[in-house]
């Protein structure tokens, strides 16, 4: 089944939920071997690392999952400012990034003029690194904006390609529809685009995770990010149960065999959830790590989720301890741009 998966780059509503509850270990250990190796045949056994600079946190948006949701009056709200950025840039260019990762709320502070003049500020004096966005939903015009200012790519996670399943998630002036069109948008721009989804929030099913593998297939992105869920403290699914590493392994590999030359991330959610995760994201397919850029006195305040890592194995400033620690399953970081390649 797993060779058939690899081979018509597709999934079975009912292969997928053979590989979601079997217990089988042969075949999940085998399952991983395959999306490692496929990434392998591509990629080789790199790991791009993208340099994470969360500037604001502050969002007009109030999604039921999310610590920085505009009516969560208890987060210390910051901004950063574009000194702060650059210099940010900086660290990460010394260190050895070659992208960077602006990452933020939906934030009416920061408009085209002001995202752009960051964006082409940034570009200007690293011209050798790609600037990746992800900030949210945006006109066709602000994206083409922030392409033409010289931004490479875009991370907007679709979150479920589930209507019914969305609406659960989501305040009503928030919809799927829109959130489609503006992938569709940032593919027509020309942006290397990212999509992506939660695994194991709240009301997802064998059948909206489903959808979900069928909406990249269909779109083609050249990212997909997928951590576990994991709930916030000041959130409406405060008491949910948090998502599994076992199954976002299972479908970080599922993920590499249905789109084999995606950039896949061992996020940031995985390695809090257990201190081997990132390893383990690795082993089953994924090739991408984004360390933390972010000024040290505001990164406990971009709190997304409940004791969110961003010191150690996740901080930029331990480049060195991470690594060694790739190194010995044996990968290695490199120190590039780390671009899709087609096939």
């Amino acid at each position: 089944m797993i060779d058939k998966i690899e081979r018509e780059r597709d999934i079975t509503f009912e292969e997928l939920k053979i590989l979601l509850t079997t217990e089988d270990k042969k075949s999940l250990i085998y399952l991983a071997e395959r999306g490692a190796k496929t990434a392998e045949e591509i990629y080789g056994r790199k790991v791009f690392i993208r340099g994470l600079i969360e500037f604001t946190n502050y969002c007009r948006n109030d999604c039921y999952y999310c610590g920085i949701r505009r009516s969560n009056n208890r987060v210390q709200r910051y901004r950063l400012t574009k000194e702060q950025i650059l210099s940010c840039c900086a660290e990460g260019y010394r260190l050895g990034f070659y992208t960077f990762v602006l990452q933020g709320g939906e934030d009416p502070y920061f408009n085209d003029n002001r995202l752009c003049d960051i964006i082409a500020a940034i570009k200007t004096k690293y011209p050798d690194c790609a600037v990746t966005l992800s900030f949210g939903e945006r006109s066709k015009e602000s994206y083409q904006a922030y392409f033409d200012a010289g931004a490479d790519r875009y991370l907007l996670r679709h979150e479920t390609a589930d209507k019914e399943h969305y609406g659960k998630l989501h305040p009503a002036e928030m919809s799927f529809e829109n959130r489609r069109r503006c992938l569709m948008d940032l593919k027509d721009i020309g942006f290397q685009t990212g999509c992506g989804f939660m695994v194991g929030s709240p009301y997802q099913s064998v059948e909206t995770i489903y959808k979900d593998l069928q909406f990249i297939r269909e779109i083609q992105p050249e990212m997909v990010g997928i951590g576990p869920f994991i709930p916030q403290k000041d959130t409406p699914f405060c008491n949910e149960r948090a998502g599994a590493m076992d199954m976002t392994v299972r479908l970080l590999s599922i993920i590499r065999l249905i789109h084999p030359p995606v950039l896949l991330p061992a996020t940031t959610a995985l390695g809090t959830i257990d201190s081997y995760g990132r390893e383990r994201g690795i082993l089953a397919g994924a090739n991408v790590i984004m360390p933390n850029l972010s000024p040290l006195d505001t990164r406990d305040k971009y709190s997304l989720y409940d004791n969110k890592a961003f010191s150690g194995y996740e901080a930029a400033e331990c480049l060195e301890q991470i690594q060694e620690r790739i190194r010995k399953i044996g990968y290695e970081i490199v120190k590039e741009r780390g671009d899709f390649r087609g096939l």
